[in-house]
């Protein structure tokens, strides 16, 4: 056999002026694929992590929440919530719990209008607009301040 000569079972493929056996080009090929894989992998494992602390738009969720019951017949609770508000919207309070609401609501003070009571609840703003009070059917006063 001489040096011209193919082996018997192997098949030369020329490309760019180098010659590669059908060996070489599935393990090419190979290689290729897992690296593809693992690409594909790690952009899904991003995109998971990146939505784990994101927010949908239009929502919110309560961080924190503290309560302060040392004082008789009073309950000082104060919390803390994220918002990812969409355009001309900010963070406010609708029946009790954080929402999204209108950015006029919060520039004119007029804290009733964003419904921040309960449905059984009658809605007042503080003398001074700092706040509102929800007064319950029986009396109770809830008194929330914006700070």
């Amino acid at each position: 056999m001489s040096c011209s000569e193919e082996a018997p079972g192997y098949s030369q493929f020329g490309l760019f002026g180098q010659s590669f056996s059908l060996m070489q080009l599935l393990r090419l090929a190979w290689a290729l694929t897992a690296v593809a894989a693992c690409f594909l992998i790690l952009l899904i494992l991003h995109n998971h992590i990146l939505r784990e602390g994101q927010l949908l738009a239009g929502t919110c969720e309560i961080v924190t929440l503290d309560r302060d019951s040392s004082q008789p017949r009073r309950t000082i609770a104060r919390q803390t919530a994220r918002c990812a508000c969409k355009k001309g919207q900010i963070a406010g309070t609708t029946r009790a719990r954080p929402t999204c609401v209108d950015l006029g609501i919060v520039g004119t003070r007029q804290w009733c209008e964003m419904a921040p009571c309960l449905d059984d609840e009658g809605c007042g703003l503080l003398v001074n607009q700092s706040g509102w009070t929800c007064t319950q059917p029986g009396g109770r006063v809830k008194t929330t301040t914006v700070s």
